[in-house]
Order: C-alpha cells, then sequence, then structure tokens
C-alpha cells in the first residue's frame, strides 16, 4: 500500500514539473492575438532539396547597409526670358507731362505774365521783359522780333487785365514757336522696294545721346513698328552695351561690332539687317567723342555714304542737351555744317533748361525740334506739340 501511494506521487510531481516546463518554453499569445497560420509549401516558401514541404527553412539573412547612389547629373534649367515691356503709346506724352515743364519754366512764363500785367508799360518795362527773354536762351534777333510785336500790340489793342496779357504773349510765344513746321518722323517703310526708314542719330557724347535712341526705339515700339538698332558708336563699349539693354527691355535686335571697329561697317550691316528682317526702321547710333569740325565730317560722313549704299538716309536727327544753353547752338552750328539734320531732338528739358532755346536752335538751322525728352523715365521722350509747350511755359 505505501508503495502505491509513493508512486503516485512521484509521478503528480512528475506532471506538475512537466507543466511549468512547458509554460516556460512555450510562449503564450497576448489576448485577442491569432495564431499566424502554417507556412504554405509552394506559395509562402519553396521547399528544397531535403525539405520536408511542412516548414520552411529560413534562408541566412544579409543586413541590409546603406548605399550611396551616385547623383544623376541635373538638367541645365534655363533661365526665363524677361518679360518684354510694353511702352505706353507716344500719342499725348507731352500733355501728360506738361505739369514737369511748367514747374521747371515757371519762373520765365510768370515772369513775363507779371511784367506785361503792369498799369503803365514804359520804356523800363520793356527792357525788363527784353532781359527775360534773353536770360531764356531765346536769342537776340527772336528776342527783339518778339518784343518788337508784343509793343505793337499792346498799344493798338491795349491789355485790360492779366488774362489779356496772357493771351497775347501765348499768341506770340505760339507764332515764335512756328506750329506750322513739319514735326513729323519720316519712320514709314519704303512701300516701293520695301526697305526700311533709316534714322541716323547724332550728337556730342553727354547729350544723352544713346538713351534717346533707346527711348525712341520704345516711341517707335508703341507704335506697332519692327525696329533694328545699330550701335556705330564702336569707341565706347558701354554705349553697345546700354543701347543693347534698350532693345532687350522690348524685343528689339542691336547690331553691334568689336570695340573700336569701324562705326561705318556697323552702320551697313544694320541696315542690311532690317532689309533681311524686312522691319521698318533701323535707327543708328554714332560717335559723338570728336571734337573737330574735320573729325566730324570724315566720320560722319563715311558713316552716311556707306548706308546711302542700301538707299537714303530718311532722317537725322541732332540729340542736344537743352541744359547747355548757346553751347548748344554752336554744336548746332558744327552738326548742320557736317551733315543735313531733318530734326531736333532736346534732352532735359525739364531742368534747368530755359525754353527759349527751343526757338533758338530752330532758327539756327532752319530745321523743327522734333522730339523733347522731360525726364529720366523710359517713356518721357515725347513729340513736340507747339501749343502744349507754350502752355507749360505760361503755366
Amino acid at each position: 500500500m505505501a508503495a502505491v501511494e509513493y508512486i503516485v506521487i512521484v509521478v503528480a510531481v512528475v506532471v506538475v514539473l512537466g507543466a511549468a516546463l512547458a509554460a516556460f518554453l512555450i510562449p503564450r499569445r497576448r489576448r485577442g492575438e491569432v495564431a499566424a497560420p502554417p507556412p504554405r509549401p509552394g506559395v509562402d516558401y519553396q521547399p528544397g532539396v531535403g525539405d520536408d514541404a511542412t516548414a520552411p527553412v529560413e534562408a541566412p539573412r544579409t543586413p541590409i547597409r546603406d548605399v550611396e547612389l551616385p547623383e544623376a547629373p541635373l538638367a541645365p534649367v534655363e533661365p526665363e526670358a524677361p518679360a518684354l515691356e510694353r511702352p505706353e503709346p507716344a500719342a499725348g506724352r507731352l500733355v501728360r507731362l506738361r505739369s514737369r515743364l511748367a514747374r521747371s519754366q515757371s519762373g520765365f512764363g510768370k515772369g513775363l505774365l507779371s511784367l506785361l500785367s503792369r498799369e503803365r508799360l514804359d520804356d523800363e518795362t520793356w527792357e525788363e521783359i527784353e532781359d527775360t527773354l534773353l536770360t531764356a536762351d531765346l536769342g537776340v534777333t527772336p528776342t527783339q522780333e518778339l518784343v518788337e510785336r508784343l509793343r505793337t500790340r499792346a498799344r493798338v489793342e491795349g491789355i485790360q487785365d492779366p488774362d489779356a496779357a496772357r493771351t497775347l504773349l501765348r499768341e506770340e510765344l505760339l507764332a515764335l514757336v512756328d506750329p506750322s513746321l513739319d514735326r513729323a518722323l519720316r519712320t514709314d517703310r519704303h512701300l516701293e522696294d520695301g526697305r526700311p526708314a533709316v534714322v541716323l542719330v547724332v550728337g556730342v557724347n553727354g547729350t544723352g545721346k544713346t538713351t534717346t535712341v533707346g527711348k525712341l526705339a520704345r516711341v517707335l515700339v508703341a507704335e506697332d513698328r519692327d525696329v533694328v538698332l545699330g550701335a556705330a558708336d564702336t569707341f565706347r563699349a558701354a554705349a553697345a552695351d546700354q543701347l543693347t539693354t534698350w532693345g532687350d527691355r522690348v524685343g528689339v535686335v542691336t547690331v553691334r561690332g568689336p570695340e573700336g571697329g569701324d562705326p561705318a561697317s556697323v552702320a551697313f550691316d544694320a541696315v542690311k539687317a532690317g532689309i533681311e528682317q524686312e522691319v521698318d526702321v533701323v535707327l543708328v547710333d554714332t560717335a559723338g567723342r570728336l571734337q573737330t569740325k574735320v573729325g566730324l565730317m570724315d566720320e560722319l560722313g563715311k558713316v552716311k555714304r556707306v548706308i546711302e549704299k542700301h538707299g537714303p538716309v530718311d532722317e537725322v536727327l541732332l540729340v542736344l542737351d537743352a541744359t547747355t544753353g548757346q553751347n548748344g547752338l554752336v554744336q548746332a552750328r558744327v552738326f548742320g555744317e557736317v551733315v543735313d539734320v531733318t530734326g531736333i531732338v532736346l534732352t532735359k528739358l525739364d531742368g534747368t533748361a530755359k525754353g527759349g532755346i527751343v526757338v533758338a536752335v530752330q532758327r539756327e538751322l532752319g530745321v523743327p525740334v522734333k522730339l523733347v525728352g522731360l525726364g529720366e523715365g523710359p517713356d518721357d521722350l515725347a513729340p513736340f506739340d507747339a501749343e502744349a509747350f507754350v502752355d507749360g511755359i505760361l503755366g
């Protein structure tokens, strides 16, 4: 009996120890965890030789390492072309800029009106009027003519009030500026042979000549004209760069040559390019570095002759700095003897310039002022309008 009890106790101990050992060796699933299904031969793994097709043999795993891949070369990014500017229409520019002109010329106009509005116009008053006109760069002969006409009309018609004085002065100044002059730019393409109009721009350095060419290109682009620029001022690299920049802003091609090259050759190539591209106008900027009349004669004469191998030059515009006064008249006289000037461009008329220079330079060359610059903005070059100009002077 004792032996049987002993065996039972030993078996019970073995069972308990076996259960404890199984609990320790076999991990328990967490609550809610679903047992993974057994692997499927031929699907989850491919049995190899010696496999019993019941359990996969796990292949040794190669540790994953960071691999530096060679960088692929980046495709070059083409810079975006700058948006072309659309210049504002030239029509009415001088009217819009009249207030600016009035600010710079108000002393001249108001001074004359104050003198003419005096109750008694004696000889001393007329001398003051004459001095005012002379200091406005009107010139001796035009001043004497204007004073004589004012005296005659004042004596015959009388001046009752400031409004009458203003009307009288406006009429006489307008007659002196001469609104009957043909101030149109000849920039129409030649219909008979399709050749573009050619505009030669001349003047000494420092007058704003190259800037004027760039601004004139904007005026023409605003009128839907196709333009080619010729950078024939080859002695200043900055001039060619400056002109190219002006052209790029409005989509206009600039023909240029090597620094120090032959200006006539560049001018010829510019006109040739204009013919081949069937543009409307070719604007040629020339050098103004030469100070002697002989040098100007040789260089400008050659440029003009070479251009005329393609056909006649339609316009020769002389650019003058309006602030130089009588010095500008000397320059006008020299250039007038060298080339056949057809029109005048007065720059910086909004500065310290005196309005009388318009009359004086027209009298000197016998050609009209066609364009005026009234500021530093890209669209501050305006076709000259005699009435708007006189009204700007009188304020």
